[in-house]
């Protein structure tokens, strides 16, 4: 299952800067994406299991975390942002041969990352916000200061998005303070939408780029027009969602639906099925259709709406972050773009966990309890299976000598 060595997220060499003083920076802080990936794999990990105990009933009265609120805020802003981060911060430096944050200013960044995730298990919501808005600020600067310095606007957009972010957030905590006109689970929809356009745009310039790097032949295409049309429709989702007009959001879920089931189509993903490092971003993709006509089926009624969340967050989220983070993991650390044993073992159970999430209770809602404590156990053992195959590659420095 080899393909190409390709070290980079993009066709731009990587730059190298000069080799730090022996000792610092550590290895760990040397880019961004090496403590961010190491932190959302021990997180993902372990609060998913800390949430499924919670569900039913191991710690009886005591409230140890703050009910389904808790879990999806921090499965969008502890989780997935923080791959968002550390992705981003690699790409970016590739992107704009400048650099991102690394030695004391990562260290910085992380630390205000792991105490938004203690302070959200306490009742100090406000303080979860403020340390939350930092961290997001300061990850927006990250990025804004070397795409401003290279004058790359093609990629402005990414640090509206991860102000976006923000300020979903900040939505949802005035909602919970009964400081808002609008509920603390709109404010998530409008999140979920963002990161879905992340997705949606990064999908789309890597996985065909990908396939067709990797398996000379296989025929991965573009259509411009179609490309566009996607996008706009995952804005135009985001747009109704905030404008609070349900059945458009779904009347636009089932075009959005069809057009990226066709942008999916045409990355000729059966021909990634022999590497595993190919099928998991396309697979990945697919729940993102999953999601978008669940949504267009929820408006009427006819399925219930956490199945159409959980495709998105399980199955796409789960499975895009894992196919990315070992990728960039092992280009960006010196390896062979290569799955092992431990990689097909992650890609199997996310996938297996979405399937689990979302099908059973499609057609037994009877069994959604079941079915979400199982995915919850197949999801964290994923993540912990990434996290202990990993440590070593994200906590030392470069296979090859190289700096970064």
């Amino acid at each position: 299952m080899q393909s190409r060595p390709s070290h980079s997220l993009s066709s731009s060499p990587t730059p190298q800067p000069p080799r730090p003083a022996r000792g610092w920076p550590p290895a760990v802080l040397a880019l961004g994406f090496r403590p961010f990936y190491l932190l959302a794999g021990v997180f993902a990990a372990v609060s998913v299991p800390l949430w499924m105990a919670q569900l039913t009933g191991q710690f009886g009265a005591a409230v140890v975390v703050n009910g389904p609120q808790w879990h999806a805020h921090e499965m969008l802003f502890g989780y997935t942002l923080a791959v968002i981060v550390g992705f981003l911060f690699t790409a970016v430096r590739n992107w704009t041969q400048q650099p991102t944050p690394t030695g004391a200013a990562l260290a910085l960044l992380t630390a205000l990352w792991l105490a938004g995730r203690i302070l959200a298990l306490t009742p100090w919501s406000a303080w979860t916000a403020a340390t939350d808005t930092v961290f997001i600020l300061g990850a927006a600067l990250g990025i804004a200061r070397p795409l401003a310095a290279s004058r790359n606007r093609r990629n402005y957009f990414f640090v509206a998005l991860i102000l976006g972010l923000g300020a979903a957030n900040l939505a949802f905590h005035a909602a919970l303070q009964g400081l808002a006109p609008y509920s603390a689970s709109r404010a998530l929809v409008i999140a979920l939408d963002v990161v879905l356009l992340v997705m949606a745009v990064m999908a789309g310039r890597v996985v065909p780029m990908f396939i067709n790097n990797a398996l000379p032949g296989a025929g991965a295409r573009r259509i411009p027009a179609l490309e566009r049309t996607a996008l706009a429709t995952v804005l135009l989702l985001l747009a109704a969602d905030l404008a609070g007009q349900a059945a458009i959001a779904a009347a636009v879920a089932a075009a959005a639906a069809l057009a990226h089931g066709a942008r999916l189509a045409l990355w000729a993903p059966l021909s990634t099925r022999r590497n595993a490092l190919l099928w998991i971003l396309p697979a990945s993709y697919a729940w993102i259709v999953v999601h978008l006509a669940l949504r267009a089926a929820a408006g009427p009624g006819w399925v219930a709406p956490g199945l159409a969340t959980h495709a998105l967050t399980v199955g796409a989220i789960g499975g895009m972050t894992l196919g990315m983070m070992t990728r960039s993991a092992l280009g960006h650390t010196g390896r062979t773009l290569a799955a092992g044993t431990a990689e097909i073992m992650c890609f199997t159970l996310i996938q297996l966990a979405a399937g689990v999430r979302v099908i059973a209770p499609l057609h037994a809602s009877a069994t959604s309890l079941t079915a979400g404590v199982l995915s919850g156990m197949l999801w964290a053992a994923a993540f912990a299976t990434f996290t202990a195959s990993y440590w070593t590659i994200l906590t030392r420095p470069r296979h090859d000598g190289r700096a970064g």
